[in-house]
Formats: C-alpha cells, sequence, structure tokens
C-alpha cells in the first residue's frame, strides 16, 4: 500500500532455543490507529522491542517510511520518529513535569544550565495543544498514577513522532482521562501519525481502531479491519477457545455462612465509616469510579495506612492491625493493584518469589531448604499452570498473567485464608484473565474467602456473589449479585452525596 508507513515481513526472534516471533507481519498505514492484540506473552512486546532497537531480529525485513531499516538501539528508532508509551511508567519523580518530557532534550544556556524557562513554555504549549491544563514545575512525584501516564503520552507526542505505539495506555487512567487520551490520538490521527495501540480492552479497541492484527504464541495469526469483526471472533483468533464471560446468576455462598471478616466504621482521610462483613467461601465485589477509596479501605485493613478509628474483627475475633506485618500473621493476603512494586521481586526467581512471606518455613539451623523450596514452587507451577522455562527463571521474563499468578501462589503458601484481589487482571488478556477466574473460583471451593476490587463492571458481575459500591470514600450501596446490573452500579458509583442517590 503506498500509505503505508511501516511494513514488518516475515520478522522472527529466537532467545536461546526459545523461539519468541515466528514470521510475524504488521503493515500500518499513515494516520491509521491500528491495534496490536493477544494474550501476554504471544510476542506483542517482544515485536515492538524489535522494531525500536531494543533487541536485534534473527531474520526478516522492516520497512519504515519507504527504507528499510534495521535499529541497534532505541535512541535511534527515537530519533527516526518512533515513540513508544509504555505501560509500565518510567517518570523521575523529584523532576518536574518538563524535566521529564525533555529529559535528554534539554534547553541549555551558558553551555552549563539547563534552561527550565524555555522547556516549561514549551511543556505549558504541548499540554495546550491537547487542551489539558498543567503547570510544567509541579514535580511528577505529587501527580497520580494517572496524571504521570498522561506526562509520558504527552513526552512521545513531543517527539514528532510519525508512529506512536501505545502499551496499555488506559490502565491507570480515569474515565475522564480516557476521554482526553482518546482526544489526543484522533488529534494524532488527523495529523498523519500511525499509532499502534495494545490492549486488552475491547470496548476501546471497538471503539478509537480502524485494524486489528493478531498475535498468538509468537506467531502471526491476522490482520481484520475493525468494523468487520466481532469481539467473540477476535477472542477467537487471540486463544483459539471460546472464553467464558457471562454473568454469575446467583450467589454460591450459604447466607449462613461463617463471617470471616468483619469492618465496622473504617475511617481516615480518605475513607468515611465504612462498614462490611465477609463470609467464607464468598467474592466480594468492590466496585466504584477511580477514586472512589475502594484500595484505600483495603489497604487500611491491612494496615499499610493508618486509621483514624474503625474496628476489624476475624473470625468474630476483635484484631489489632496496625502494620503489614499483622494482617499477613492473622492470615490476610493483599495482591495490590500494583504488583510491580508491592506484589514481586521482579530481579528474583519464581521460586524466592513463591516463599517470600514464608522463609522462616524453610530454614533449619540457619540453612534454607533449597531443594523443598525448588519442590513447594513446582507443586504450584503446576497447579496455577505458571508458564515458565523452570522456577529459576527471573520473575521479570514472565508475562503480566504469570507474574499475577506467582503473587497468588505467595499468598497460598502462606495459607491466607482471606485474600484481597485489587484490580487482579489488569494489564493482562482475556485468556490469562480466564485463568484467573478459574483459580479464584477454585480458592473459595477450598474454603478461602476474596474480596475483589475490579473497574471493569463486567469482571464485578461475572465473579461477585455480593457487590458493595463506594463513591468519594463511601459505602454507597450494597447489591445481591442477583439483583446488580451494569446501569445499578453505575447509578450508585455516581453518587457524590447523599441526595444523589435516587430509587433503589
Amino acid at each position: 500500500m503506498d500509505n503505508n508507513i511501516l511494513e514488518m515481513k516475515d520478522i522472527e526472534k529466537s532467545f536461546g532455543v526459545v523461539k519468541a516471533l515466528k514470521k510475524v507481519n504488521l503493515e500500518l498505514s499513515k494516520g491509521e490507529v491500528h491495534a496490536l492484540m493477544g494474550e501476554n506473552g504471544a510476542g506483542k512486546s517482544t515485536l515492538v522491542k524489535v522494531l525500536t532497537g531494543i533487541h536485534q531480529k534473527d531474520s526478516g525485513q522492516i520497512i519504515y517510511d519507504g527504507n528499510e531499516v534495521e535499529y541497534k538501539k532505541p535512541k535511534e528508532s527515537q530519533d527516526a520518529g518512533i515513540s513508544v508509551v509504555h505501560q509500565e511508567l518510567n517518570m523521575m519523580n523529584h523532576l518536574t513535569i518538563a524535566q521529564n518530557i525533555f529529559i535528554g532534550r534539554e534547553s541549555v544556556k551558558a553551555k552549563f544550565f539547563t534552561d527550565d524557562h524555555v522547556i516549561n513554555k514549551k511543556t505549558k504549549a504541548l499540554f495546550k495543544m491537547f487542551n489539558m491544563e498543567v503547570d510544567p514545575k509541579e514535580k511528577v512525584g505529587n501527580l497520580t498514577v494517572g496524571k504521570q501516564q498522561m506526562v509520558e503520552i504527552i513526552k512521545a507526542v513531543s517527539m514528532d513522532a510519525k508512529i506512536v505505539i501505545f502499551d496499555e495506555p488506559t490502565a491507570s487512567l480515569t474515565e475522564k482521562e480516557i476521554d482526553e487520551l482518546f482526544k489526543i490520538i484522533e488529534n494524532l490521527k488527523s495529523k498523519g501519525i500511525a499509532i499502534v495501540y495494545i490492549s486488552h480492552r475491547m470496548d476501546e479497541i471497538f471503539k478509537i481502531t480502524d485494524r486489528i492484527t493478531i498475535m498468538r504464541d509468537g506467531e502471526y495469526v491476522g490482520s481484520v479491519d475493525t468494523k468487520e469483526t466481532t469481539k467473540d471472533q477476535l477472542i477467537n483468533m487471540m486463544v483459539g477457545r471460546v472464553v467464558y464471560e457471562d454473568p454469575k446468576q446467583e450467589s454460591e455462598v450459604d447466607e449462613n455462612a461463617n463471617i470471616v471478616l468483619s469492618v465496622k466504621n473504617l475511617h481516615s482521610k480518605d475513607v468515611k465509616d465504612v462498614s462490611f462483613d465477609l463470609r467464607k467461601g464468598e467474592i466480594l465485589g468492590f466496585s466504584g469510579l477511580m477514586g472512589a477509596g475502594r484500595t484505600e479501605v483495603m489497604r487500611l485493613i491491612f494496615g499499610a495506612d493508618p486509621k483514624d478509628k474503625g474496628e476489624i474483627y476475624i473470625n468474630g475475633k476483635k484484631t489489632p492491625i496496625s502494620k503489614p506485618q499483622d494482617a499477613v500473621d492473622n492470615g490476610i493476603g493483599y495482591l495490590s493493584e500494583d504488583r510491580k512494586q508491592f506484589g514481586i521481586v521482579t530481579g528474583m526467581s519464581v521460586s524466592d518469589n513463591v516463599v517470600q512471606s514464608s522463609l522462616k518455613n524453610y530454614v533449619k539451623n540457619m540453612i534454607i531448604d533449597d531443594k523443598r523450596i525448588r519442590e513447594v514452587s513446582e507443586k504450584y507451577v503446576t497447579d496455577l499452570k505458571i508458564k515458565t522455562s523452570s522456577t529459576k527463571q527471573l520473575l521479570r521474563n514472565l508475562s503480566g498473567g504469570n507474574q499475577q499468578k506467582v503473587v497468588i501462589a505467595k499468598w497460598l503458601e502462606h495459607n491466607s485464608d482471606i485474600l484481597i484481589f485489587d484490580e487482579p487482571t489488569r494489564g493482562i488478556d482475556v485468556g490469562a484473565k480466564s485463568e484467573i477466574y478459574s483459580l479464584m473460583n477454585e480458592l473459595v471451593k477450598l474454603g478461602k474467602s476474596i474480596i475483589m476490587i475490579s473497574s471493569e463492571l463486567t469482571e464485578i458481575l461475572r465473579m461477585s456473589d455480593r457487590i458493595i459500591v463506594m463513591c468519594e470514600g463511601r459505602k454507597v450501596k450494597e447489591l445481591s449479585i442477583e439483583e446488580a446490573t451494569q446501569e445499578k452500579i453505575l447509578h450508585y458509583a455516581t453518587a457524590r452525596k447523599e441526595g444523589d442517590i435516587v430509587g433503589g
């Protein structure tokens, strides 16, 4: 096609004996939004890394802007006009917004000193171009994760890009910020800039993309026009199987089941007198918009943040929890939304992560029982279907879904009976999602109890036995799964003050 800005033909890449890419193709036109989809581990990230010079291909062709290219390092592709907005933020918190955006491209005066005035002015102009108000002098560390993501996006756009690659860009954004992002993408598209959009969120794919390329197990499956395909067809192409997505019809928990956790009048600067019970074998869903206070409640329960008042009862017994170790000692496991910061150590092996919270059980006479650690880890790898070459594999080399399974293994090994799942499938593909869902259902059948925070209403309705809806730090409504609908949840989730609640 004459309008092509990029053609990747028959790209192959191996790491040792593992063939990561096998004859993969990608065609990208000027001014189009092209989705790249596939399960985690399908090869999407590897393909992007080959394009941008992080990895070198073993064979195949890359034709960019009419010329065959092969970049040896990321700066070469960046200088050529290929920008990447990564899912994992790469901000320097101690620097300002402007300094982060122009790092490495600073205006310098007197040959030695950075001219902050110039980059502040440029930053203000960039944000104004996209109708966004920002103080360029604000430290990035003071921003919300969503705002940091927007800074990362503006940074990529500022590099005179011909291609911008978005990797799960909306994972940390509010609905308002997502709307702003889509406007930015439309703006870029109108300027003839090509967009590669990597996301697992089907509604976004159908809303903003023109074409979709699907990968599976390192191979090219095919490309389709977005308007001419359906969600079921995409899922089938990605995973080669039907993924069950119907909502739960009725609670599977006996209403007389024991209450394993009771929270009474929990209060802090972000949480306003929240009370609820969790029953044995139950999945209790917490729904609400970004900033509703759901994570803040869980951090208070887990002792990660100080509470002003409130009581926590575990199996009917009042239990003081002032730090995370208190919660862990009382059988509570917390799978954080930000698993890379709070859930796992990516530079450690699978087995080291699995026993991270229960290492003392593997030490005798000051000697670590490595053989037993390996055996236990291998059992979890088998039971949880963790895709890894061995338990010695570093966690950073696993896909997001498999990293999440390792976090679950860690808390199971610690024998946690109450598990808090905060956005358990954030950034995880549909196939891995289905496996996480099956695993959660198995856990409650074994008598574990789960609190699940999710921003995806389909996930809340599919998994929960009961749903608590929050808004601005308040518990607004408790719904049985039988009465819950997306419309009802959103109705209560937007009830910013008591008078906003109309009807039942």
